[in-house]
């Protein structure tokens, strides 16, 4: 059974604010912010990487950044897209999601010369002015320790977690290698381990499945992580993409009020990202479309 939330009222985390040496992300909060986001969510402490132990350091919080309570039985909850208002239009948000994937046996590759990170594509994000949120696994910030700090410390993004293996969380998923169940919340707590080694500080305690693919099972071993999961509401199909055109006429056709978009920031995965990214801004924005990070959709 998955556990899908929906929600418009969320719960404000206090985020650790300790200046990292690791890869950084994306964030609406000052470059204090700490992956992990430490603080109160339904009176519990939240996750922090700021100490070796993943405690929170008290002199380290800073703003608070939305997430979501524990679903029934304390799961780990899900957020998929903003809800709409009860009353009234909603307002014309949508988040542009990248998921920066290397999975943990994947460096022979990339010493080979296989590209699994995609600088245009960010450099692409910060010309159109453009709020997004990486999904980042920690052997990706291993790997390009410069753009992960790179992308960290810069305002327009936040970088939430994608794992550090990008090992499966469920079985079957596409293939993947699976974590067993005991691993699960220390490989999440091992890849905000990286972010900071890399000098990440826009970090926010948001966790994507690699697949997307979770059950009630990783739901429940992932607890202990105090993560929201992140999932979507529209599918980009720009893995092994091979036409931008395609990609952003799927995109443009799925967005609506408060939609998450999925793409991919992994140059041999997603080779034309980039180019749909070029067209689906202009469009959204002339639909009167206004692109925000996860953390801003998920307050709304």
């Amino acid at each position: 059974m998955t556990l899908f939330v929906r929600v418009r009222r969320v719960v404000a985390l206090s985020v650790l604010g300790a200046v990292l040496a690791g890869c950084g992300g994306e964030t609406s909060g000052p470059p204090g912010n700490g992956p992990g986001a430490a603080g109160e969510r339904s009176g519990a402490a939240g996750p922090s990487p700021t100490t070796a132990s993943g405690s929170p350091s008290a002199a380290a919080r800073t703003r608070p950044v939305p997430a979501l309570p524990p679903g029934p039985d304390g799961l780990t909850p899900v957020f998929e897209r903003a809800s709409d208002p009860a009353s009234g239009a909603p307002e014309k948000t949508v988040a542009l999601t990248f998921d920066a994937d290397m999975t943990a046996d994947q460096g022979p590759r990339a010493a080979r010369g296989e590209r699994f990170d995609n600088p245009e594509l960010i450099a692409t994000l910060r010309r159109l002015k453009v709020d997004a949120t990486v999904f980042m696994t920690g052997r990706w910030a291993e790997e390009y320790p410069d753009q992960a700090r790179s992308i960290g410390t810069d305002q327009r993004f936040e970088i939430a977690n994608h794992s550090y293996s990008h090992h499966a969380f469920k079985a079957p998923c596409y293939g993947l290698p699976v974590l067993p169940r005991q691993d699960m919340a220390a490989d999440v707590r091992r890849a905000f381990d990286a972010f900071r080694a890399a000098g990440a500080r826009n970090v926010v305690p948001y966790f994507r499945f690699p697949g997307g693919c979770y059950d009630r099972t990783a739901l429940r071993a992932l607890a202990p992580a105090e993560v929201t999961a992140v999932q979507w509401d529209v599918v980009s199909g720009d893995a092994f993409a091979e036409d931008p055109d395609a990609v952003a006429e799927q995109v443009l056709a799925g967005v609506r009020p408060g939609s998450l978009v999925v793409m991919h920031c992994t140059r041999s995965a997603a080779p034309v990202t980039e180019q749909a990214v070029r067209r689906i801004v202009p469009e959204l924005r002339a639909r009167g479309y206004r692109f925000v990070k996860v953390s801003e959709l998920m307050a709304t």
